[in-house]
């Protein structure tokens, strides 16, 4: 039976439990005031006929009646204790159902992103290296377009290669991630990024604006490097532009090593924000999806910096785009 069919079932089985309940908590209230009525009413001729009281003011006023009316009460209210006590246990057990069925459909969405969006990954660039080889088996070709076939494959199989390293990462970032902090020159590291990103990604015009005399900051250097090279990649990824244009700043602010990476692509919106940073989780659909990307760079990203004692937002570039921003102290190891 499907997951949904078991939900609705569920809901049915506790709805019908909630309806008899209300239905047999009607019926002992009822039931406790028939007796009570009755047994009130049996003292009250007894009483009478005893010659004990006239009327019903000094009946209600004897303690025998006293006592029977408030031992009526606490029964009341032990009635409405249990039936609220069953109620709250009830709904508290449609919310833990709920919140399961939620997190197991969200699981299986992020299995099925993935699966999608891995198989097209692989396939693409062993395609290519396959059909590189192949041509160059069966045909004798000159140097030239030799060589270009050759760094065609060098490119694919080092596509294959971050791949690899991003799902490694991802995992080891869940169970067994130690940062190992040292001092970093950020600007010198982002230089040399962009520097490779540069033969990667010729169209793209990559500015970086930082201060020439910038401090030195505690970083996992190979951590960091991942967070800057996911966020460069997504940027050029997403710019919407032939050349895209992206602007990276350094700064520092209170004791605060500040970074950000802005584009000018078509942005990201608002109830989107916080859900780009699942695991597997892309904007869109996978089935008609045409860029590239697995849906673990920013999960990489935001679970670095957190490593880093900091945080990142993701807010709106001016006029269009979106700008990533993080904010780490400067000596996240102190």
């Amino acid at each position: 039976m499907p997951n949904h069919q078991l939900r609705l079932l569920s809901y049915a089985v506790m709805a019908y439990m909630l309806l008899a309940f209300t239905w047999w908590a009607l019926l002992l209230f009822t039931k406790n005031r028939d007796a009570f009525n009755a047994k009130t009413d049996l003292m009250k001729i007894g009483m009478v006929a005893e010659g004990r009281v006239k009327n019903n003011q000094e009946f209600e006023a004897t303690i025998p009646y006293q006592e029977l009316s408030k031992k009526y009460k606490r029964q009341e209210w032990m009635i409405f204790g249990e039936a609220t006590m069953f109620i709250i246990t009830l709904l508290t057990g449609i919310w833990f159902i709920n919140n399961a069925y939620s997190k197991q459909v969200k699981a299986n969405q992020q299995r099925r992103n993935f699966l999608l969006s891995i198989t097209h990954e692989l396939k693409s660039p062993i395609a290519s290296v396959r059909l590189v080889l192949e041509t160059l088996l069966k045909r004798e070709l000159p140097k030239e377009k030799t060589d270009k076939l050759a760094n065609s494959a060098l490119a694919e199989t080092e596509r294959l290669h971050e791949l690899v390293e991003n799902l490694l990462l991802s995992a080891k970032l869940e169970t067994a991630y130690q940062p190992h902090f040292e001092d970093v020159n950020p600007v010198g590291m982002l230089e040399d990024i962009l520097a490779k990103l540069a033969g990667k990604h010729p169209e793209a015009n990559i500015a970086l604006e930082a201060a020439d005399d910038f401090p030195a900051v505690k970083l996992d250097r190979q951590g960091f490097a991942s967070v800057v090279n996911n966020l460069l990649e997504n940027a050029v990824k997403y710019a919407g532009e032939n050349q895209p244009h992206i602007e990276v700043k350094l700064a520092t602010h209170n004791s605060h090593f500040v970074m950000e990476v802005a584009d000018r692509g078509p942005g990201i919106p608002d109830e989107e924000k916080k859900r780009i940073f699942d695991k597997f989780y892309r904007i869109g659909s996978e089935e008609t999806r045409t860029t590239k990307g697995t849906g673990l760079g920013l999960f990489i990203v935001q679970q670095i910096i957190k490593a880093h004692h900091g945080h990142i937002d993701v807010l709106d570039n001016e006029p269009k785009g979106t700008v990533f921003r993080i904010d780490m102290p400067l000596s996240s190891l102190d």
